[in-house]
């Protein structure tokens, strides 16, 4: 996995505007079907985590757990998320790559 490069993507995913970030954006994402990719932060509640998992499940969107809550937000230029969703092809298709 190439951390910096998963960052990078990360940005370049928010500057294109492809990104959901924050509990009921990303919620809200993969219920419309539109979420691709769910990240979500290493240092989340179990609460959360479990919550996302089985969202991840149910509506069948790849789940990843990297970053801290701080580092993930620092990825997409905000003070910290627990979790966000991509929700273009294209670029969760390039983030997947680089976690594997």
């Amino acid at each position: 996995m190439n951390i910096q490069n998963v960052s990078s993507l990360l940005g370049l995913a928010q500057k294109a505007g492809k990104i959901a970030s924050g509990e009921l954006a990303v919620e809200k994402a993969v219920k419309s079907g539109k979420a691709k990719l769910i990240v979500i932060a290493a240092d989340s509640s179990d609460g959360t985590k479990k919550r996302y998992h089985d969202m991840s499940q149910y509506y069948q969107v790849p789940l990843y757990e990297v970053f801290t809550k701080q580092q993930l937000g620092g990825c997409i230029g905000k003070e910290y998320r627990a979790a966000l969703a991509i929700v273009d092809a294209g670029l969760s298709q390039a983030v997947l790559k680089a976690l594997q």
